[in-house]
């Protein structure tokens, strides 16, 4: 290969041109870069919203690489055949992309990454989904870290690569490789009439995601300690849908977190500490990949949950009408937005699991489908910790009162109001538009009564405690 043939860089949930260790290499080399977004069987696997929003990501990333001269090739197929392909075609002497660490892309990566290199090719993987790669950060003993606080001490004096500029300009080949085009995907084909609604809820590429963070650093951070519990109140940064795509990077996080911390703005260390539980997440999926499928404490495994999604109070709690304004509200919120309030994801993950007894795994595959900052490693730990069944999880003895938490964390149903239209004379009109977002298979109105409970708290709570005091483990 010349040493002037262009550089294939293989994009995938990295949708940015700063701080992409990947792409900054290959422009150093002065070669030709070649940018690509492979359709394989990993993006087929996505749910309706990350699919719908991973769309709109990848019509972003082109319009960013059309200012520097560049352009997004996209293909469909196996990512192996494609590659090799798109080598023939372009006379490609390197594949460069950014390391993911679920087992799917793993397998995937370290075959392309073998067969490749047999062949002459230079392929290359690089950091920047994480801050700190898993295999950087073990205890004493050699082994990872399975409770977080000790995980939190051992990188929060670390080092973090300072964040890379992005290029101004793109070394394009002579000819560019023929394309498919995006809207010929379909990717957002699965969301239906719900695109429409969440779209403007949506903070849309890498410029908006930089504008976002530094709102929140200027405004939101020195309060994120205590607002960031309040789901009536924007106490939130928002940057997960971001961080999903790495439309922004963690370290571009972690080191306006650590400008605002030196400012003495009061919230930044948690904000930080939140950073690091997604590290957090990460470490554990790539070194107990069953995290996604399984109980992370094999013993959970003999544990009676109800295991069917077709039960009348799964639908309830999937369709927000389960009685409890808190659950039903975060519900609704998920399905207009495409995210909902950490509290509240807190909230109707301990409902589901200890109040309707049901398996986390059907939660976990309901936010695959709904959630437009969806990630495999934080839906699962977040699954798994709510139900008792992860590493460093909630006390399996803790059970939620979704009424106590209404009062203590929405004592003016701020939050509640905001989501949940039925008997209200004037219902806010987010509330509204859930029933313009939901599948019209749903028999829903906002002139319905509003559901009586489904399940009283207390008696949920006991068959949960009685269930828990009975198990062989």
């Amino acid at each position: 290969m010349s040493d002037n043939s262009p550089i294939l860089l293989w994009y995938r949930r990295d949708l940015r041109l700063s701080d992409h260790p990947a792409l900054s290499a290959a422009v150093q080399s002065g070669r030709p870069v070649i940018p690509v977004f492979i359709k394989d069987t990993t993006v087929d696997a996505l749910g309706a919203a990350p699919k719908w929003r991973l769309g709109l990501g990848l019509g972003a990333l082109a319009d960013s690489l059309g200012e520097i001269s560049g352009k997004l090739v996209l293909r469909e197929g196996d990512a192996l055949d494609v590659l090799q392909t798109l080598i023939k075609e372009t006379g490609a002497g390197a594949v460069y992309w950014s390391r993911l660490y679920d087992p799917a892309s793993l397998q995937r990566d370290s075959k392309i990454k073998e067969t490749l290199c047999d062949q002459g090719v230079d392929a290359k993987s690089f950091g920047g989904h994480v801050m700190f790669e898993p295999w950087s950060v073990e205890t004493k003993a050699g082994d990872c870290y399975k409770v977080y606080t000790p995980f939190w001490n051992n990188v929060k004096t670390r080092d973090v690569e300072p964040p890379l500029a992005a290029p101004s300009d793109l070394c394009a080949p002579e000819e560019w490789p023929a394309s498919d085009a995006l809207e010929g995907w379909g990717l957002g084909a699965a969301m239906d009439r719900g695109a429409d609604v969440v779209h403007p809820f949506v903070c849309l590429g890498e410029k908006a995601a930089q504008s976002r963070l530094g709102a929140f650093m200027a405004h939101g951070v020195a309060g994120y300690k205590q607002n960031r519990d309040i789901p009536g109140t924007d106490g939130t940064s928002n940057l997960s849908e971001n961080l999903s795509l790495g439309e922004i990077s963690p370290h571009q996080c972690w080191h306006a977190g650590q400008r605002a911390l030196h400012d003495g703005k009061q919230g930044a260390e948690t904000f930080l500490k939140e950073l690091v539980w997604r590290e957090f997440a990460y470490h554990l999926m790539y070194h107990t990949p069953r995290m996604l499928t399984d109980n992370w404490r094999e013993a959970w495994d003999a544990f009676p949950w109800n295991e069917d999604e077709r039960r009348t109070e799964v639908t309830a709690w999937k369709q927000g009408r389960t009685g409890e304004p808190f659950v039903d509200a975060a519900m609704r919120e998920l399905y207009v937005t495409g995210r909902m309030h950490n509290r509240g994801r807190m909230i109707v993950a301990s409902y589901l699991t200890k109040h309707l007894m049901c398996h986390w795994r059907i939660g976990q595959k309901w936010f695959e489908h709904c959630l437009i900052d969806w990630d495999p490693a934080s839906n699962a730990m977040g699954w798994q910790w709510a139900a008792g069944s992860g590493p460093d999880a909630s006390p399996y003895f803790r059970v939620f009162n979704p009424e106590t938490q209404l009062d203590k964390f929405d004592k003016n149903r701020d939050y509640a109001s905001r989501w949940i239209a039925e008997g209200r004379a004037n219902p806010h009109k987010d509330a509204l538009a859930f029933f313009d977002a939901i599948p019209r298979s749903w028999p829903l109105s906002a002139r319905d009564d509003y559901p009586e409970k489904i399940i009283a708290l207390d008696e949920g709570r006991e068959r949960a405690l009685e269930t828990y005091k009975g198990r062989n483990f």
